[in-house]
């Protein structure tokens, strides 16, 4: 099935934070749509400067043009790809103080029954993928001035029927960027993790939009879609802060802490078509938000 492509709405940036985001030389993957898209034209607006990677090389050159930024075309689960597109983009920049691993995919997959390759897909993408960013564009932004952010979700904090895949990806990119916070930590760099609930991208669109899920929720999300702007907003202050933790939408950040409770809130929640929505995933074809190339280290079955 096509989809269209959402494009973020125009956030304004808040110039209280132009001064610390000016100049900085940011590195952005999975940045041609979405979360991506809209941080690499928040922060140039700011005065940054950008360089994004990613797949889907239309999109990516449109990004890269109307924010005058280097790009390559790389799939972050190629880790030859990914320190391949790190040095060649930090060379172009001439260094590097932020890097932003925000590649990432989703797809449903009951744990019984579920496609085979969607778990290994998920951590090949979503976990691999933000290890070797940060560990290709770790030694660039080891200095007092550097700030890795790897992007989670609400997912890796709290886990819902048919998203096994996707939050377990998640959960290891959690605890990939505490790791790595604590590693960098004597040069003066600063490492953050990214916490989202379910946002208007492309990524919620699709995930959300299949007969299975469709079924379980009832035609809508979990907790109500909100606007890309939120997460701009947050991604804004928080990267200048070299924040530890970034959450959006508002109600996110005192979740995460509460995870066990939240949990046993979701568990207890009655879903009376789950069962049902279950046996509709198992023989259910459907697409990763994002298509990924073929290739057999992925799995993906036709």
């Amino acid at each position: 099935m096509a989809h269209a492509t959402k494009h973020p709405a125009p956030y304004a940036p808040n110039p209280r934070h132009t001064p610390a985001l000016r100049d900085r030389r940011v590195l952005i993957t999975g940045a041609a749509r979405g979360i991506g898209a809209g941080l690499a034209d928040l922060l140039t607006a700011h005065g940054a400067r950008v360089a994004v990677a990613g797949l889907e090389p239309d999109l990516l050159r449109e990004v890269a043009s109307r924010n005058d930024a280097p790009w390559r075309e790389c799939d972050v689960s190629d880790p030859d790809a990914v320190d391949r597109a790190v040095a060649e983009l930090v060379e172009e920049l001439g260094g590097l103080d932020v890097v932003v691993a925000n590649a990432g995919i989703a797809k449903q997959l009951p744990i019984i029954g579920g496609q085979p390759g969607v778990m290994e897909a998920h951590l090949a993408v979503n976990t691999l993928g933000v290890f070797y960013t940060l560990r290709a564009a770790g030694p660039h932004i080891s200095h007092p001035r550097g700030y890795a952010l790897a992007t989670a979700s609400l997912a890796a904090a709290v886990q819902l029927p048919l998203l096994g895949a996707y939050s377990a990806s998640k959960a290891a990119v959690e605890a990939i960027g505490n790791t790595f916070r604590q590693e960098v930590r004597p040069s003066g760099a600063k490492v953050g993790v990214a916490y989202y609930s379910e946002l208007d991208t492309d990524m919620t669109s699709r995930g959300f939009a299949t007969e299975a899920g469709t079924r379980l929720t009832g035609g809508g999300t979990v907790s109500g879609v909100a606007p890309v702007s939120c997460a701009m907003k947050a991604l804004e202050r928080g990267i200048a802060r070299r924040s530890r933790r970034i959450a959006a939408p508002f109600w996110v950040p005192p979740i995460v802490p509460a995870r066990a409770i939240a949990q046993r809130v979701i568990e207890l929640k009655p879903l009376p078509h789950l069962v049902e929505s279950l046996e509709i995933a198992r023989r259910e074809v459907v697409e990763y938000t994002t298509r990924q190339p073929d290739d057999a280290r992925h799995l993906e079955q036709p």
